[in-house]
């Protein structure tokens, strides 16, 4: 046991923290609790007006211009409603481009001069709200002094009541948009490109025969991998604080080698705060399935069922902002951080994405027999097309300065963005390739040797955890997001790309049965160029192999390391016109969204320095000092005691203290060197100039850690952080 007071203290703290209760309240079964807290359609159909239900439910599930006339009826009923929830305020709630949930909250009452108040909520004040624009970030669209923003409700995405000890509040989704009309905000793209999308799938839909298809959507099941950490030894780490990752501290001696952690016993700590934040979940409607440890220690995740992208994407929000908020309740601190813990797996968010409709079902699942579902190849084709020419665009969707430390690793797939495709749809392209498909590798029968256990049926292909788009059965797995990021940016890159897929899908074949070809010549004629063009991007093999990084720069294959590589990505000509032609960006936008990531990887990267600095010399030197010091005393008391001394143990410190000092004057150096530096000039600064001097701080840091006496070491170690909970 440690000594260090700061550590023991801490320790002890954890040792005695009794969690709260986990219980459902009496005769309460969770499917009752599922959307208790939720303005859906079961309400609205019970509160509303038949016909301005029934313009509702037109605008949510055909996309139909919403009515301005029910705003009234719907805004008294959802105040009705809220009001018996308990709320007695309610915000809009939006997503601006820090990454975060906004809201500004207003009170339902309103004075009327006698010493009374009264509980209103107009339409107009649901459709329409107006919060300051100019401290969020806008990458150049709105100069400082020019403030208004509004927020617009997003019907798609029903309201709910967030309940808190001190008071409920109503809250409504919606977008977020400067006076010009440009895009603030994250859901206003998610919108927009879901609309691109739709037309485009429609298209392809009525070209196989279907009349008058209804909208189709993309659907959304996000993975969520985040820590627990206990909330003493999160305050007591400045980095963990401040950065939501450890600037520094040495690899335990058992770290994750072993595996033993992943889908292992879920601790009763752990499994309480999971109870409690799934119950949270249950009741704003937000369909949290399954739960489990992860591979690192400390580590976890809860996987959602699937949902349409704009509302999944809210969801996911706000999943992050309840997770935060219970495991507060429960003494520990959540963490989605993409890489919290140097030398053991990070988190990510990965996103399974697919397409369909309640007409048509799942686009994109292959059936029995793939080779014969034309529809089904042509949206997986599709699929190949669009991350073959837009691959770049798919990696800047994940860019950020934390998930740069998680790509590439042993737990994320390479900044190399390729399809995994899997042994059955490999097969059956390779035939198209080569003139037509007329086979499907069919599933087999796993013989497990063991007369009471049934034979298991076994799919036709394995998976891969190394591909960062992997066709998964019925769906893609984007496995690169990371897990602090709204899943929004990578939704609706795919939304686009996927809409300029299945324009050029529909372009062709409605040209080619202009002219007189048959349909289905015309979709194998489609399918063969498709995959002869950018069958490139498809890769069955480990993407973490060096090889591959040679063979993928051979196939034309982008290979974006860093952030400072990918963000250009965002304003090439190509991408420019892309997001322009479908009505998903203006340039304006784009530019803008270039600037803020530029400006959002410097800040992260400055913050970091800073912290670093600050806790290398103010906590991590003196300890290394005083310990020095220890030595030193003891080695001249032996020599005045005519003793020989051995030194060993002085010179072992010695040489990474010297280091240490070094590195801080380095990195001091290297914080104020950057100065004149503008744009993707002083992101590349801070990657090739900042970064390398955290890293030689660290490093002498580290090497202390395993040093200096432990009485005398003020921060919490990995072997504490990630083992006691």
């Amino acid at each position: 046991m440690t000594s260090n007071p700061v550590r023991l203290q801490a320790i002890t703290s954890v040792e005695a923290f009794v969690p709260p209760p986990v219980t459902f309240d009496p005769g309460e079964e969770p499917g009752e609790v599922f959307g208790q807290n939720v303005f859906s359609l079961t309400v609205m159909q019970k509160r509303l007006p038949k016909s301005v239900y029934k313009s509702v439910l037109t605008t949510i599930e055909k996309s139909a211009p919403l009515d301005p006339a029910v705003a009234d009826a719907v805004a008294s009923a959802m105040k009705d409603w809220a009001l018996e929830k308990g709320a007695t305020h309610y915000a809009h709630v939006f997503y601006p481009l820090t990454g975060l949930t906004a809201e500004k909250h207003d009170s339902f009452l309103d004075p009327v001069g006698d010493g009374t108040a009264l509980a209103s909520f107009s339409g107009k004040t649901l459709v329409q709200g107006e919060p300051d624009a100019s401290s969020f970030p806008n990458g150049g669209l709105r100069n400082t002094f020019e403030a208004r923003g509004y927020t617009g409700w997003d019907v798609m995405s029903p309201a709910y009541v967030l309940e808190n000890p001190n008071g409920n509040t109503l809250c409504i989704p919606t977008v977020f948009i400067s006076m010009t009309g440009e895009a603030l905000d994250h859901k206003t793209p998610v919108l927009r490109s879901q609309q691109a999308m739709s037309l485009q799938a429609k298209r392809v839909l009525t070209l196989f025969g279907h009349e008058a298809p209804e909208n189709v959507v993309a659907f959304c099941g996000p993975e969520q991998e985040y820590f627990l950490v206990d909330r003493h030894f999160f305050n007591a780490r400045p980095d963990l604080l401040n950065a939501g990752r450890t600037l520094l501290g040495a690899k335990p001696p058992k770290g994750q080698e072993f595996d033993d952690h992943y889908f292992g016993a879920i601790p009763e700590r752990v499994l309480g705060f999971m109870m409690d934040t799934e119950r949270e979940l249950f009741k704003l409607g937000i369909p949290a399935k399954t739960r489990h440890n992860e591979v690192a220690p400390g580590q976890f995740e809860v996987a959602p069922m699937f949902e349409r992208a704009n509302e999944a994407s809210d969801h996911q929000q706000l999943t992050m902002t309840t997770f935060r908020a219970v495991a507060k309740k429960h003494g520990m601190e959540c963490l989605f951080h993409e890489k919290p813990f140097a030398g053991v797996n990070g988190s990510g968010k990965h996103v399974n994405f697919s397409l369909g409709n309640s007409e048509q079902g799942n686009l994109l699942l292959p059936g029995d027999t793939p080779h014969e579902n034309a529809q089904f190849l042509v949206f997986c084709a599709a699929v190949i097309r669009a991350v073959h020419l837009y691959g770049g665009l798919l990696r800047v969707s994940v860019a950020s300065a934390s998930n740069d430390h998680r790509l590439g690793a042993n737990e994320a797939p390479p900044a190399i963005i390729s399809i995994f495709l899997g042994d059955q749809l490999a097969d059956v392209f390779d035939q198209i390739a080569k003139g037509g498909a007329t086979r499907s590798k069919e599933k087999g029968t796993l013989m497990i040797g063991v007369d009471t256990l049934p034979d298991l049926s076994k799919d036709p292909g394995d998976r891969n955890r190394t591909s960062p788009f992997a066709f998964t059965g019925n769906r893609f797995e984007f496995r690169a997001p990371g897990s602090l990021q709204t899943v929004a940016g990578p939704m609706v890159v795919l939304n686009t790309i996927m809409a300029e897929a299945l324009d050029h899908c529909a372009t062709v074949l409605e040209a080619a049965v202009a002219d007189g070809t048959d349909f289905d010549e015309a979709v194998q004629q489609l399918l063969t160029a498709i995959i002869s063009d950018h069958g490139a991007v498809i890769f069955n093999g480990n993407g973490y192999s060096e090889e591959w990084q040679v063979e993928a720069a051979q196939r034309g294959l982008k290979n974006l390391r860093t952030t400072v590589d990918a963000l250009p990505e965002l304003i090439t000509p190509e991408a420019l016109e892309l997001f322009e032609k479908y009505g998903v960006f203006s340039e304006r936008e784009m530019h803008s969204r270039y600037e803020i990531g530029i400006e959002q990887y410097v800040m992260t990267i400055g913050v970091e320095a800073n912290l670093t600095l600050e806790i290398g010399s103010t906590t991590v030197l003196p300890a290394a000092i005083r310990y020095q010091t220890e030595l030193a005393s003891n080695v001249a008391a032996l020599k005045a005691a005519g003793v020989e001394a051995d030194t060993s143990t002085l010179e072992e410190v010695t040489a990474p203290l010297g280091a240490l000092r070094a590195g801080l004057a380095a990195l001091s150096s290297a914080i104020g060197g950057g100065h004149g530096l503008e744009g993707i000039d002083e992101a590349a600064y801070c990657r090739d100039t900042v970064l390398p001097a955290m890293s030689a701080v660290r490093a002498a840091a580290d090497e202390l850690e395993g040093l200096v006496a432990d009485d005398l070491w003020p921060l919490p170690t990995y072997q504490e952080m990630l083992y006691i909970l």
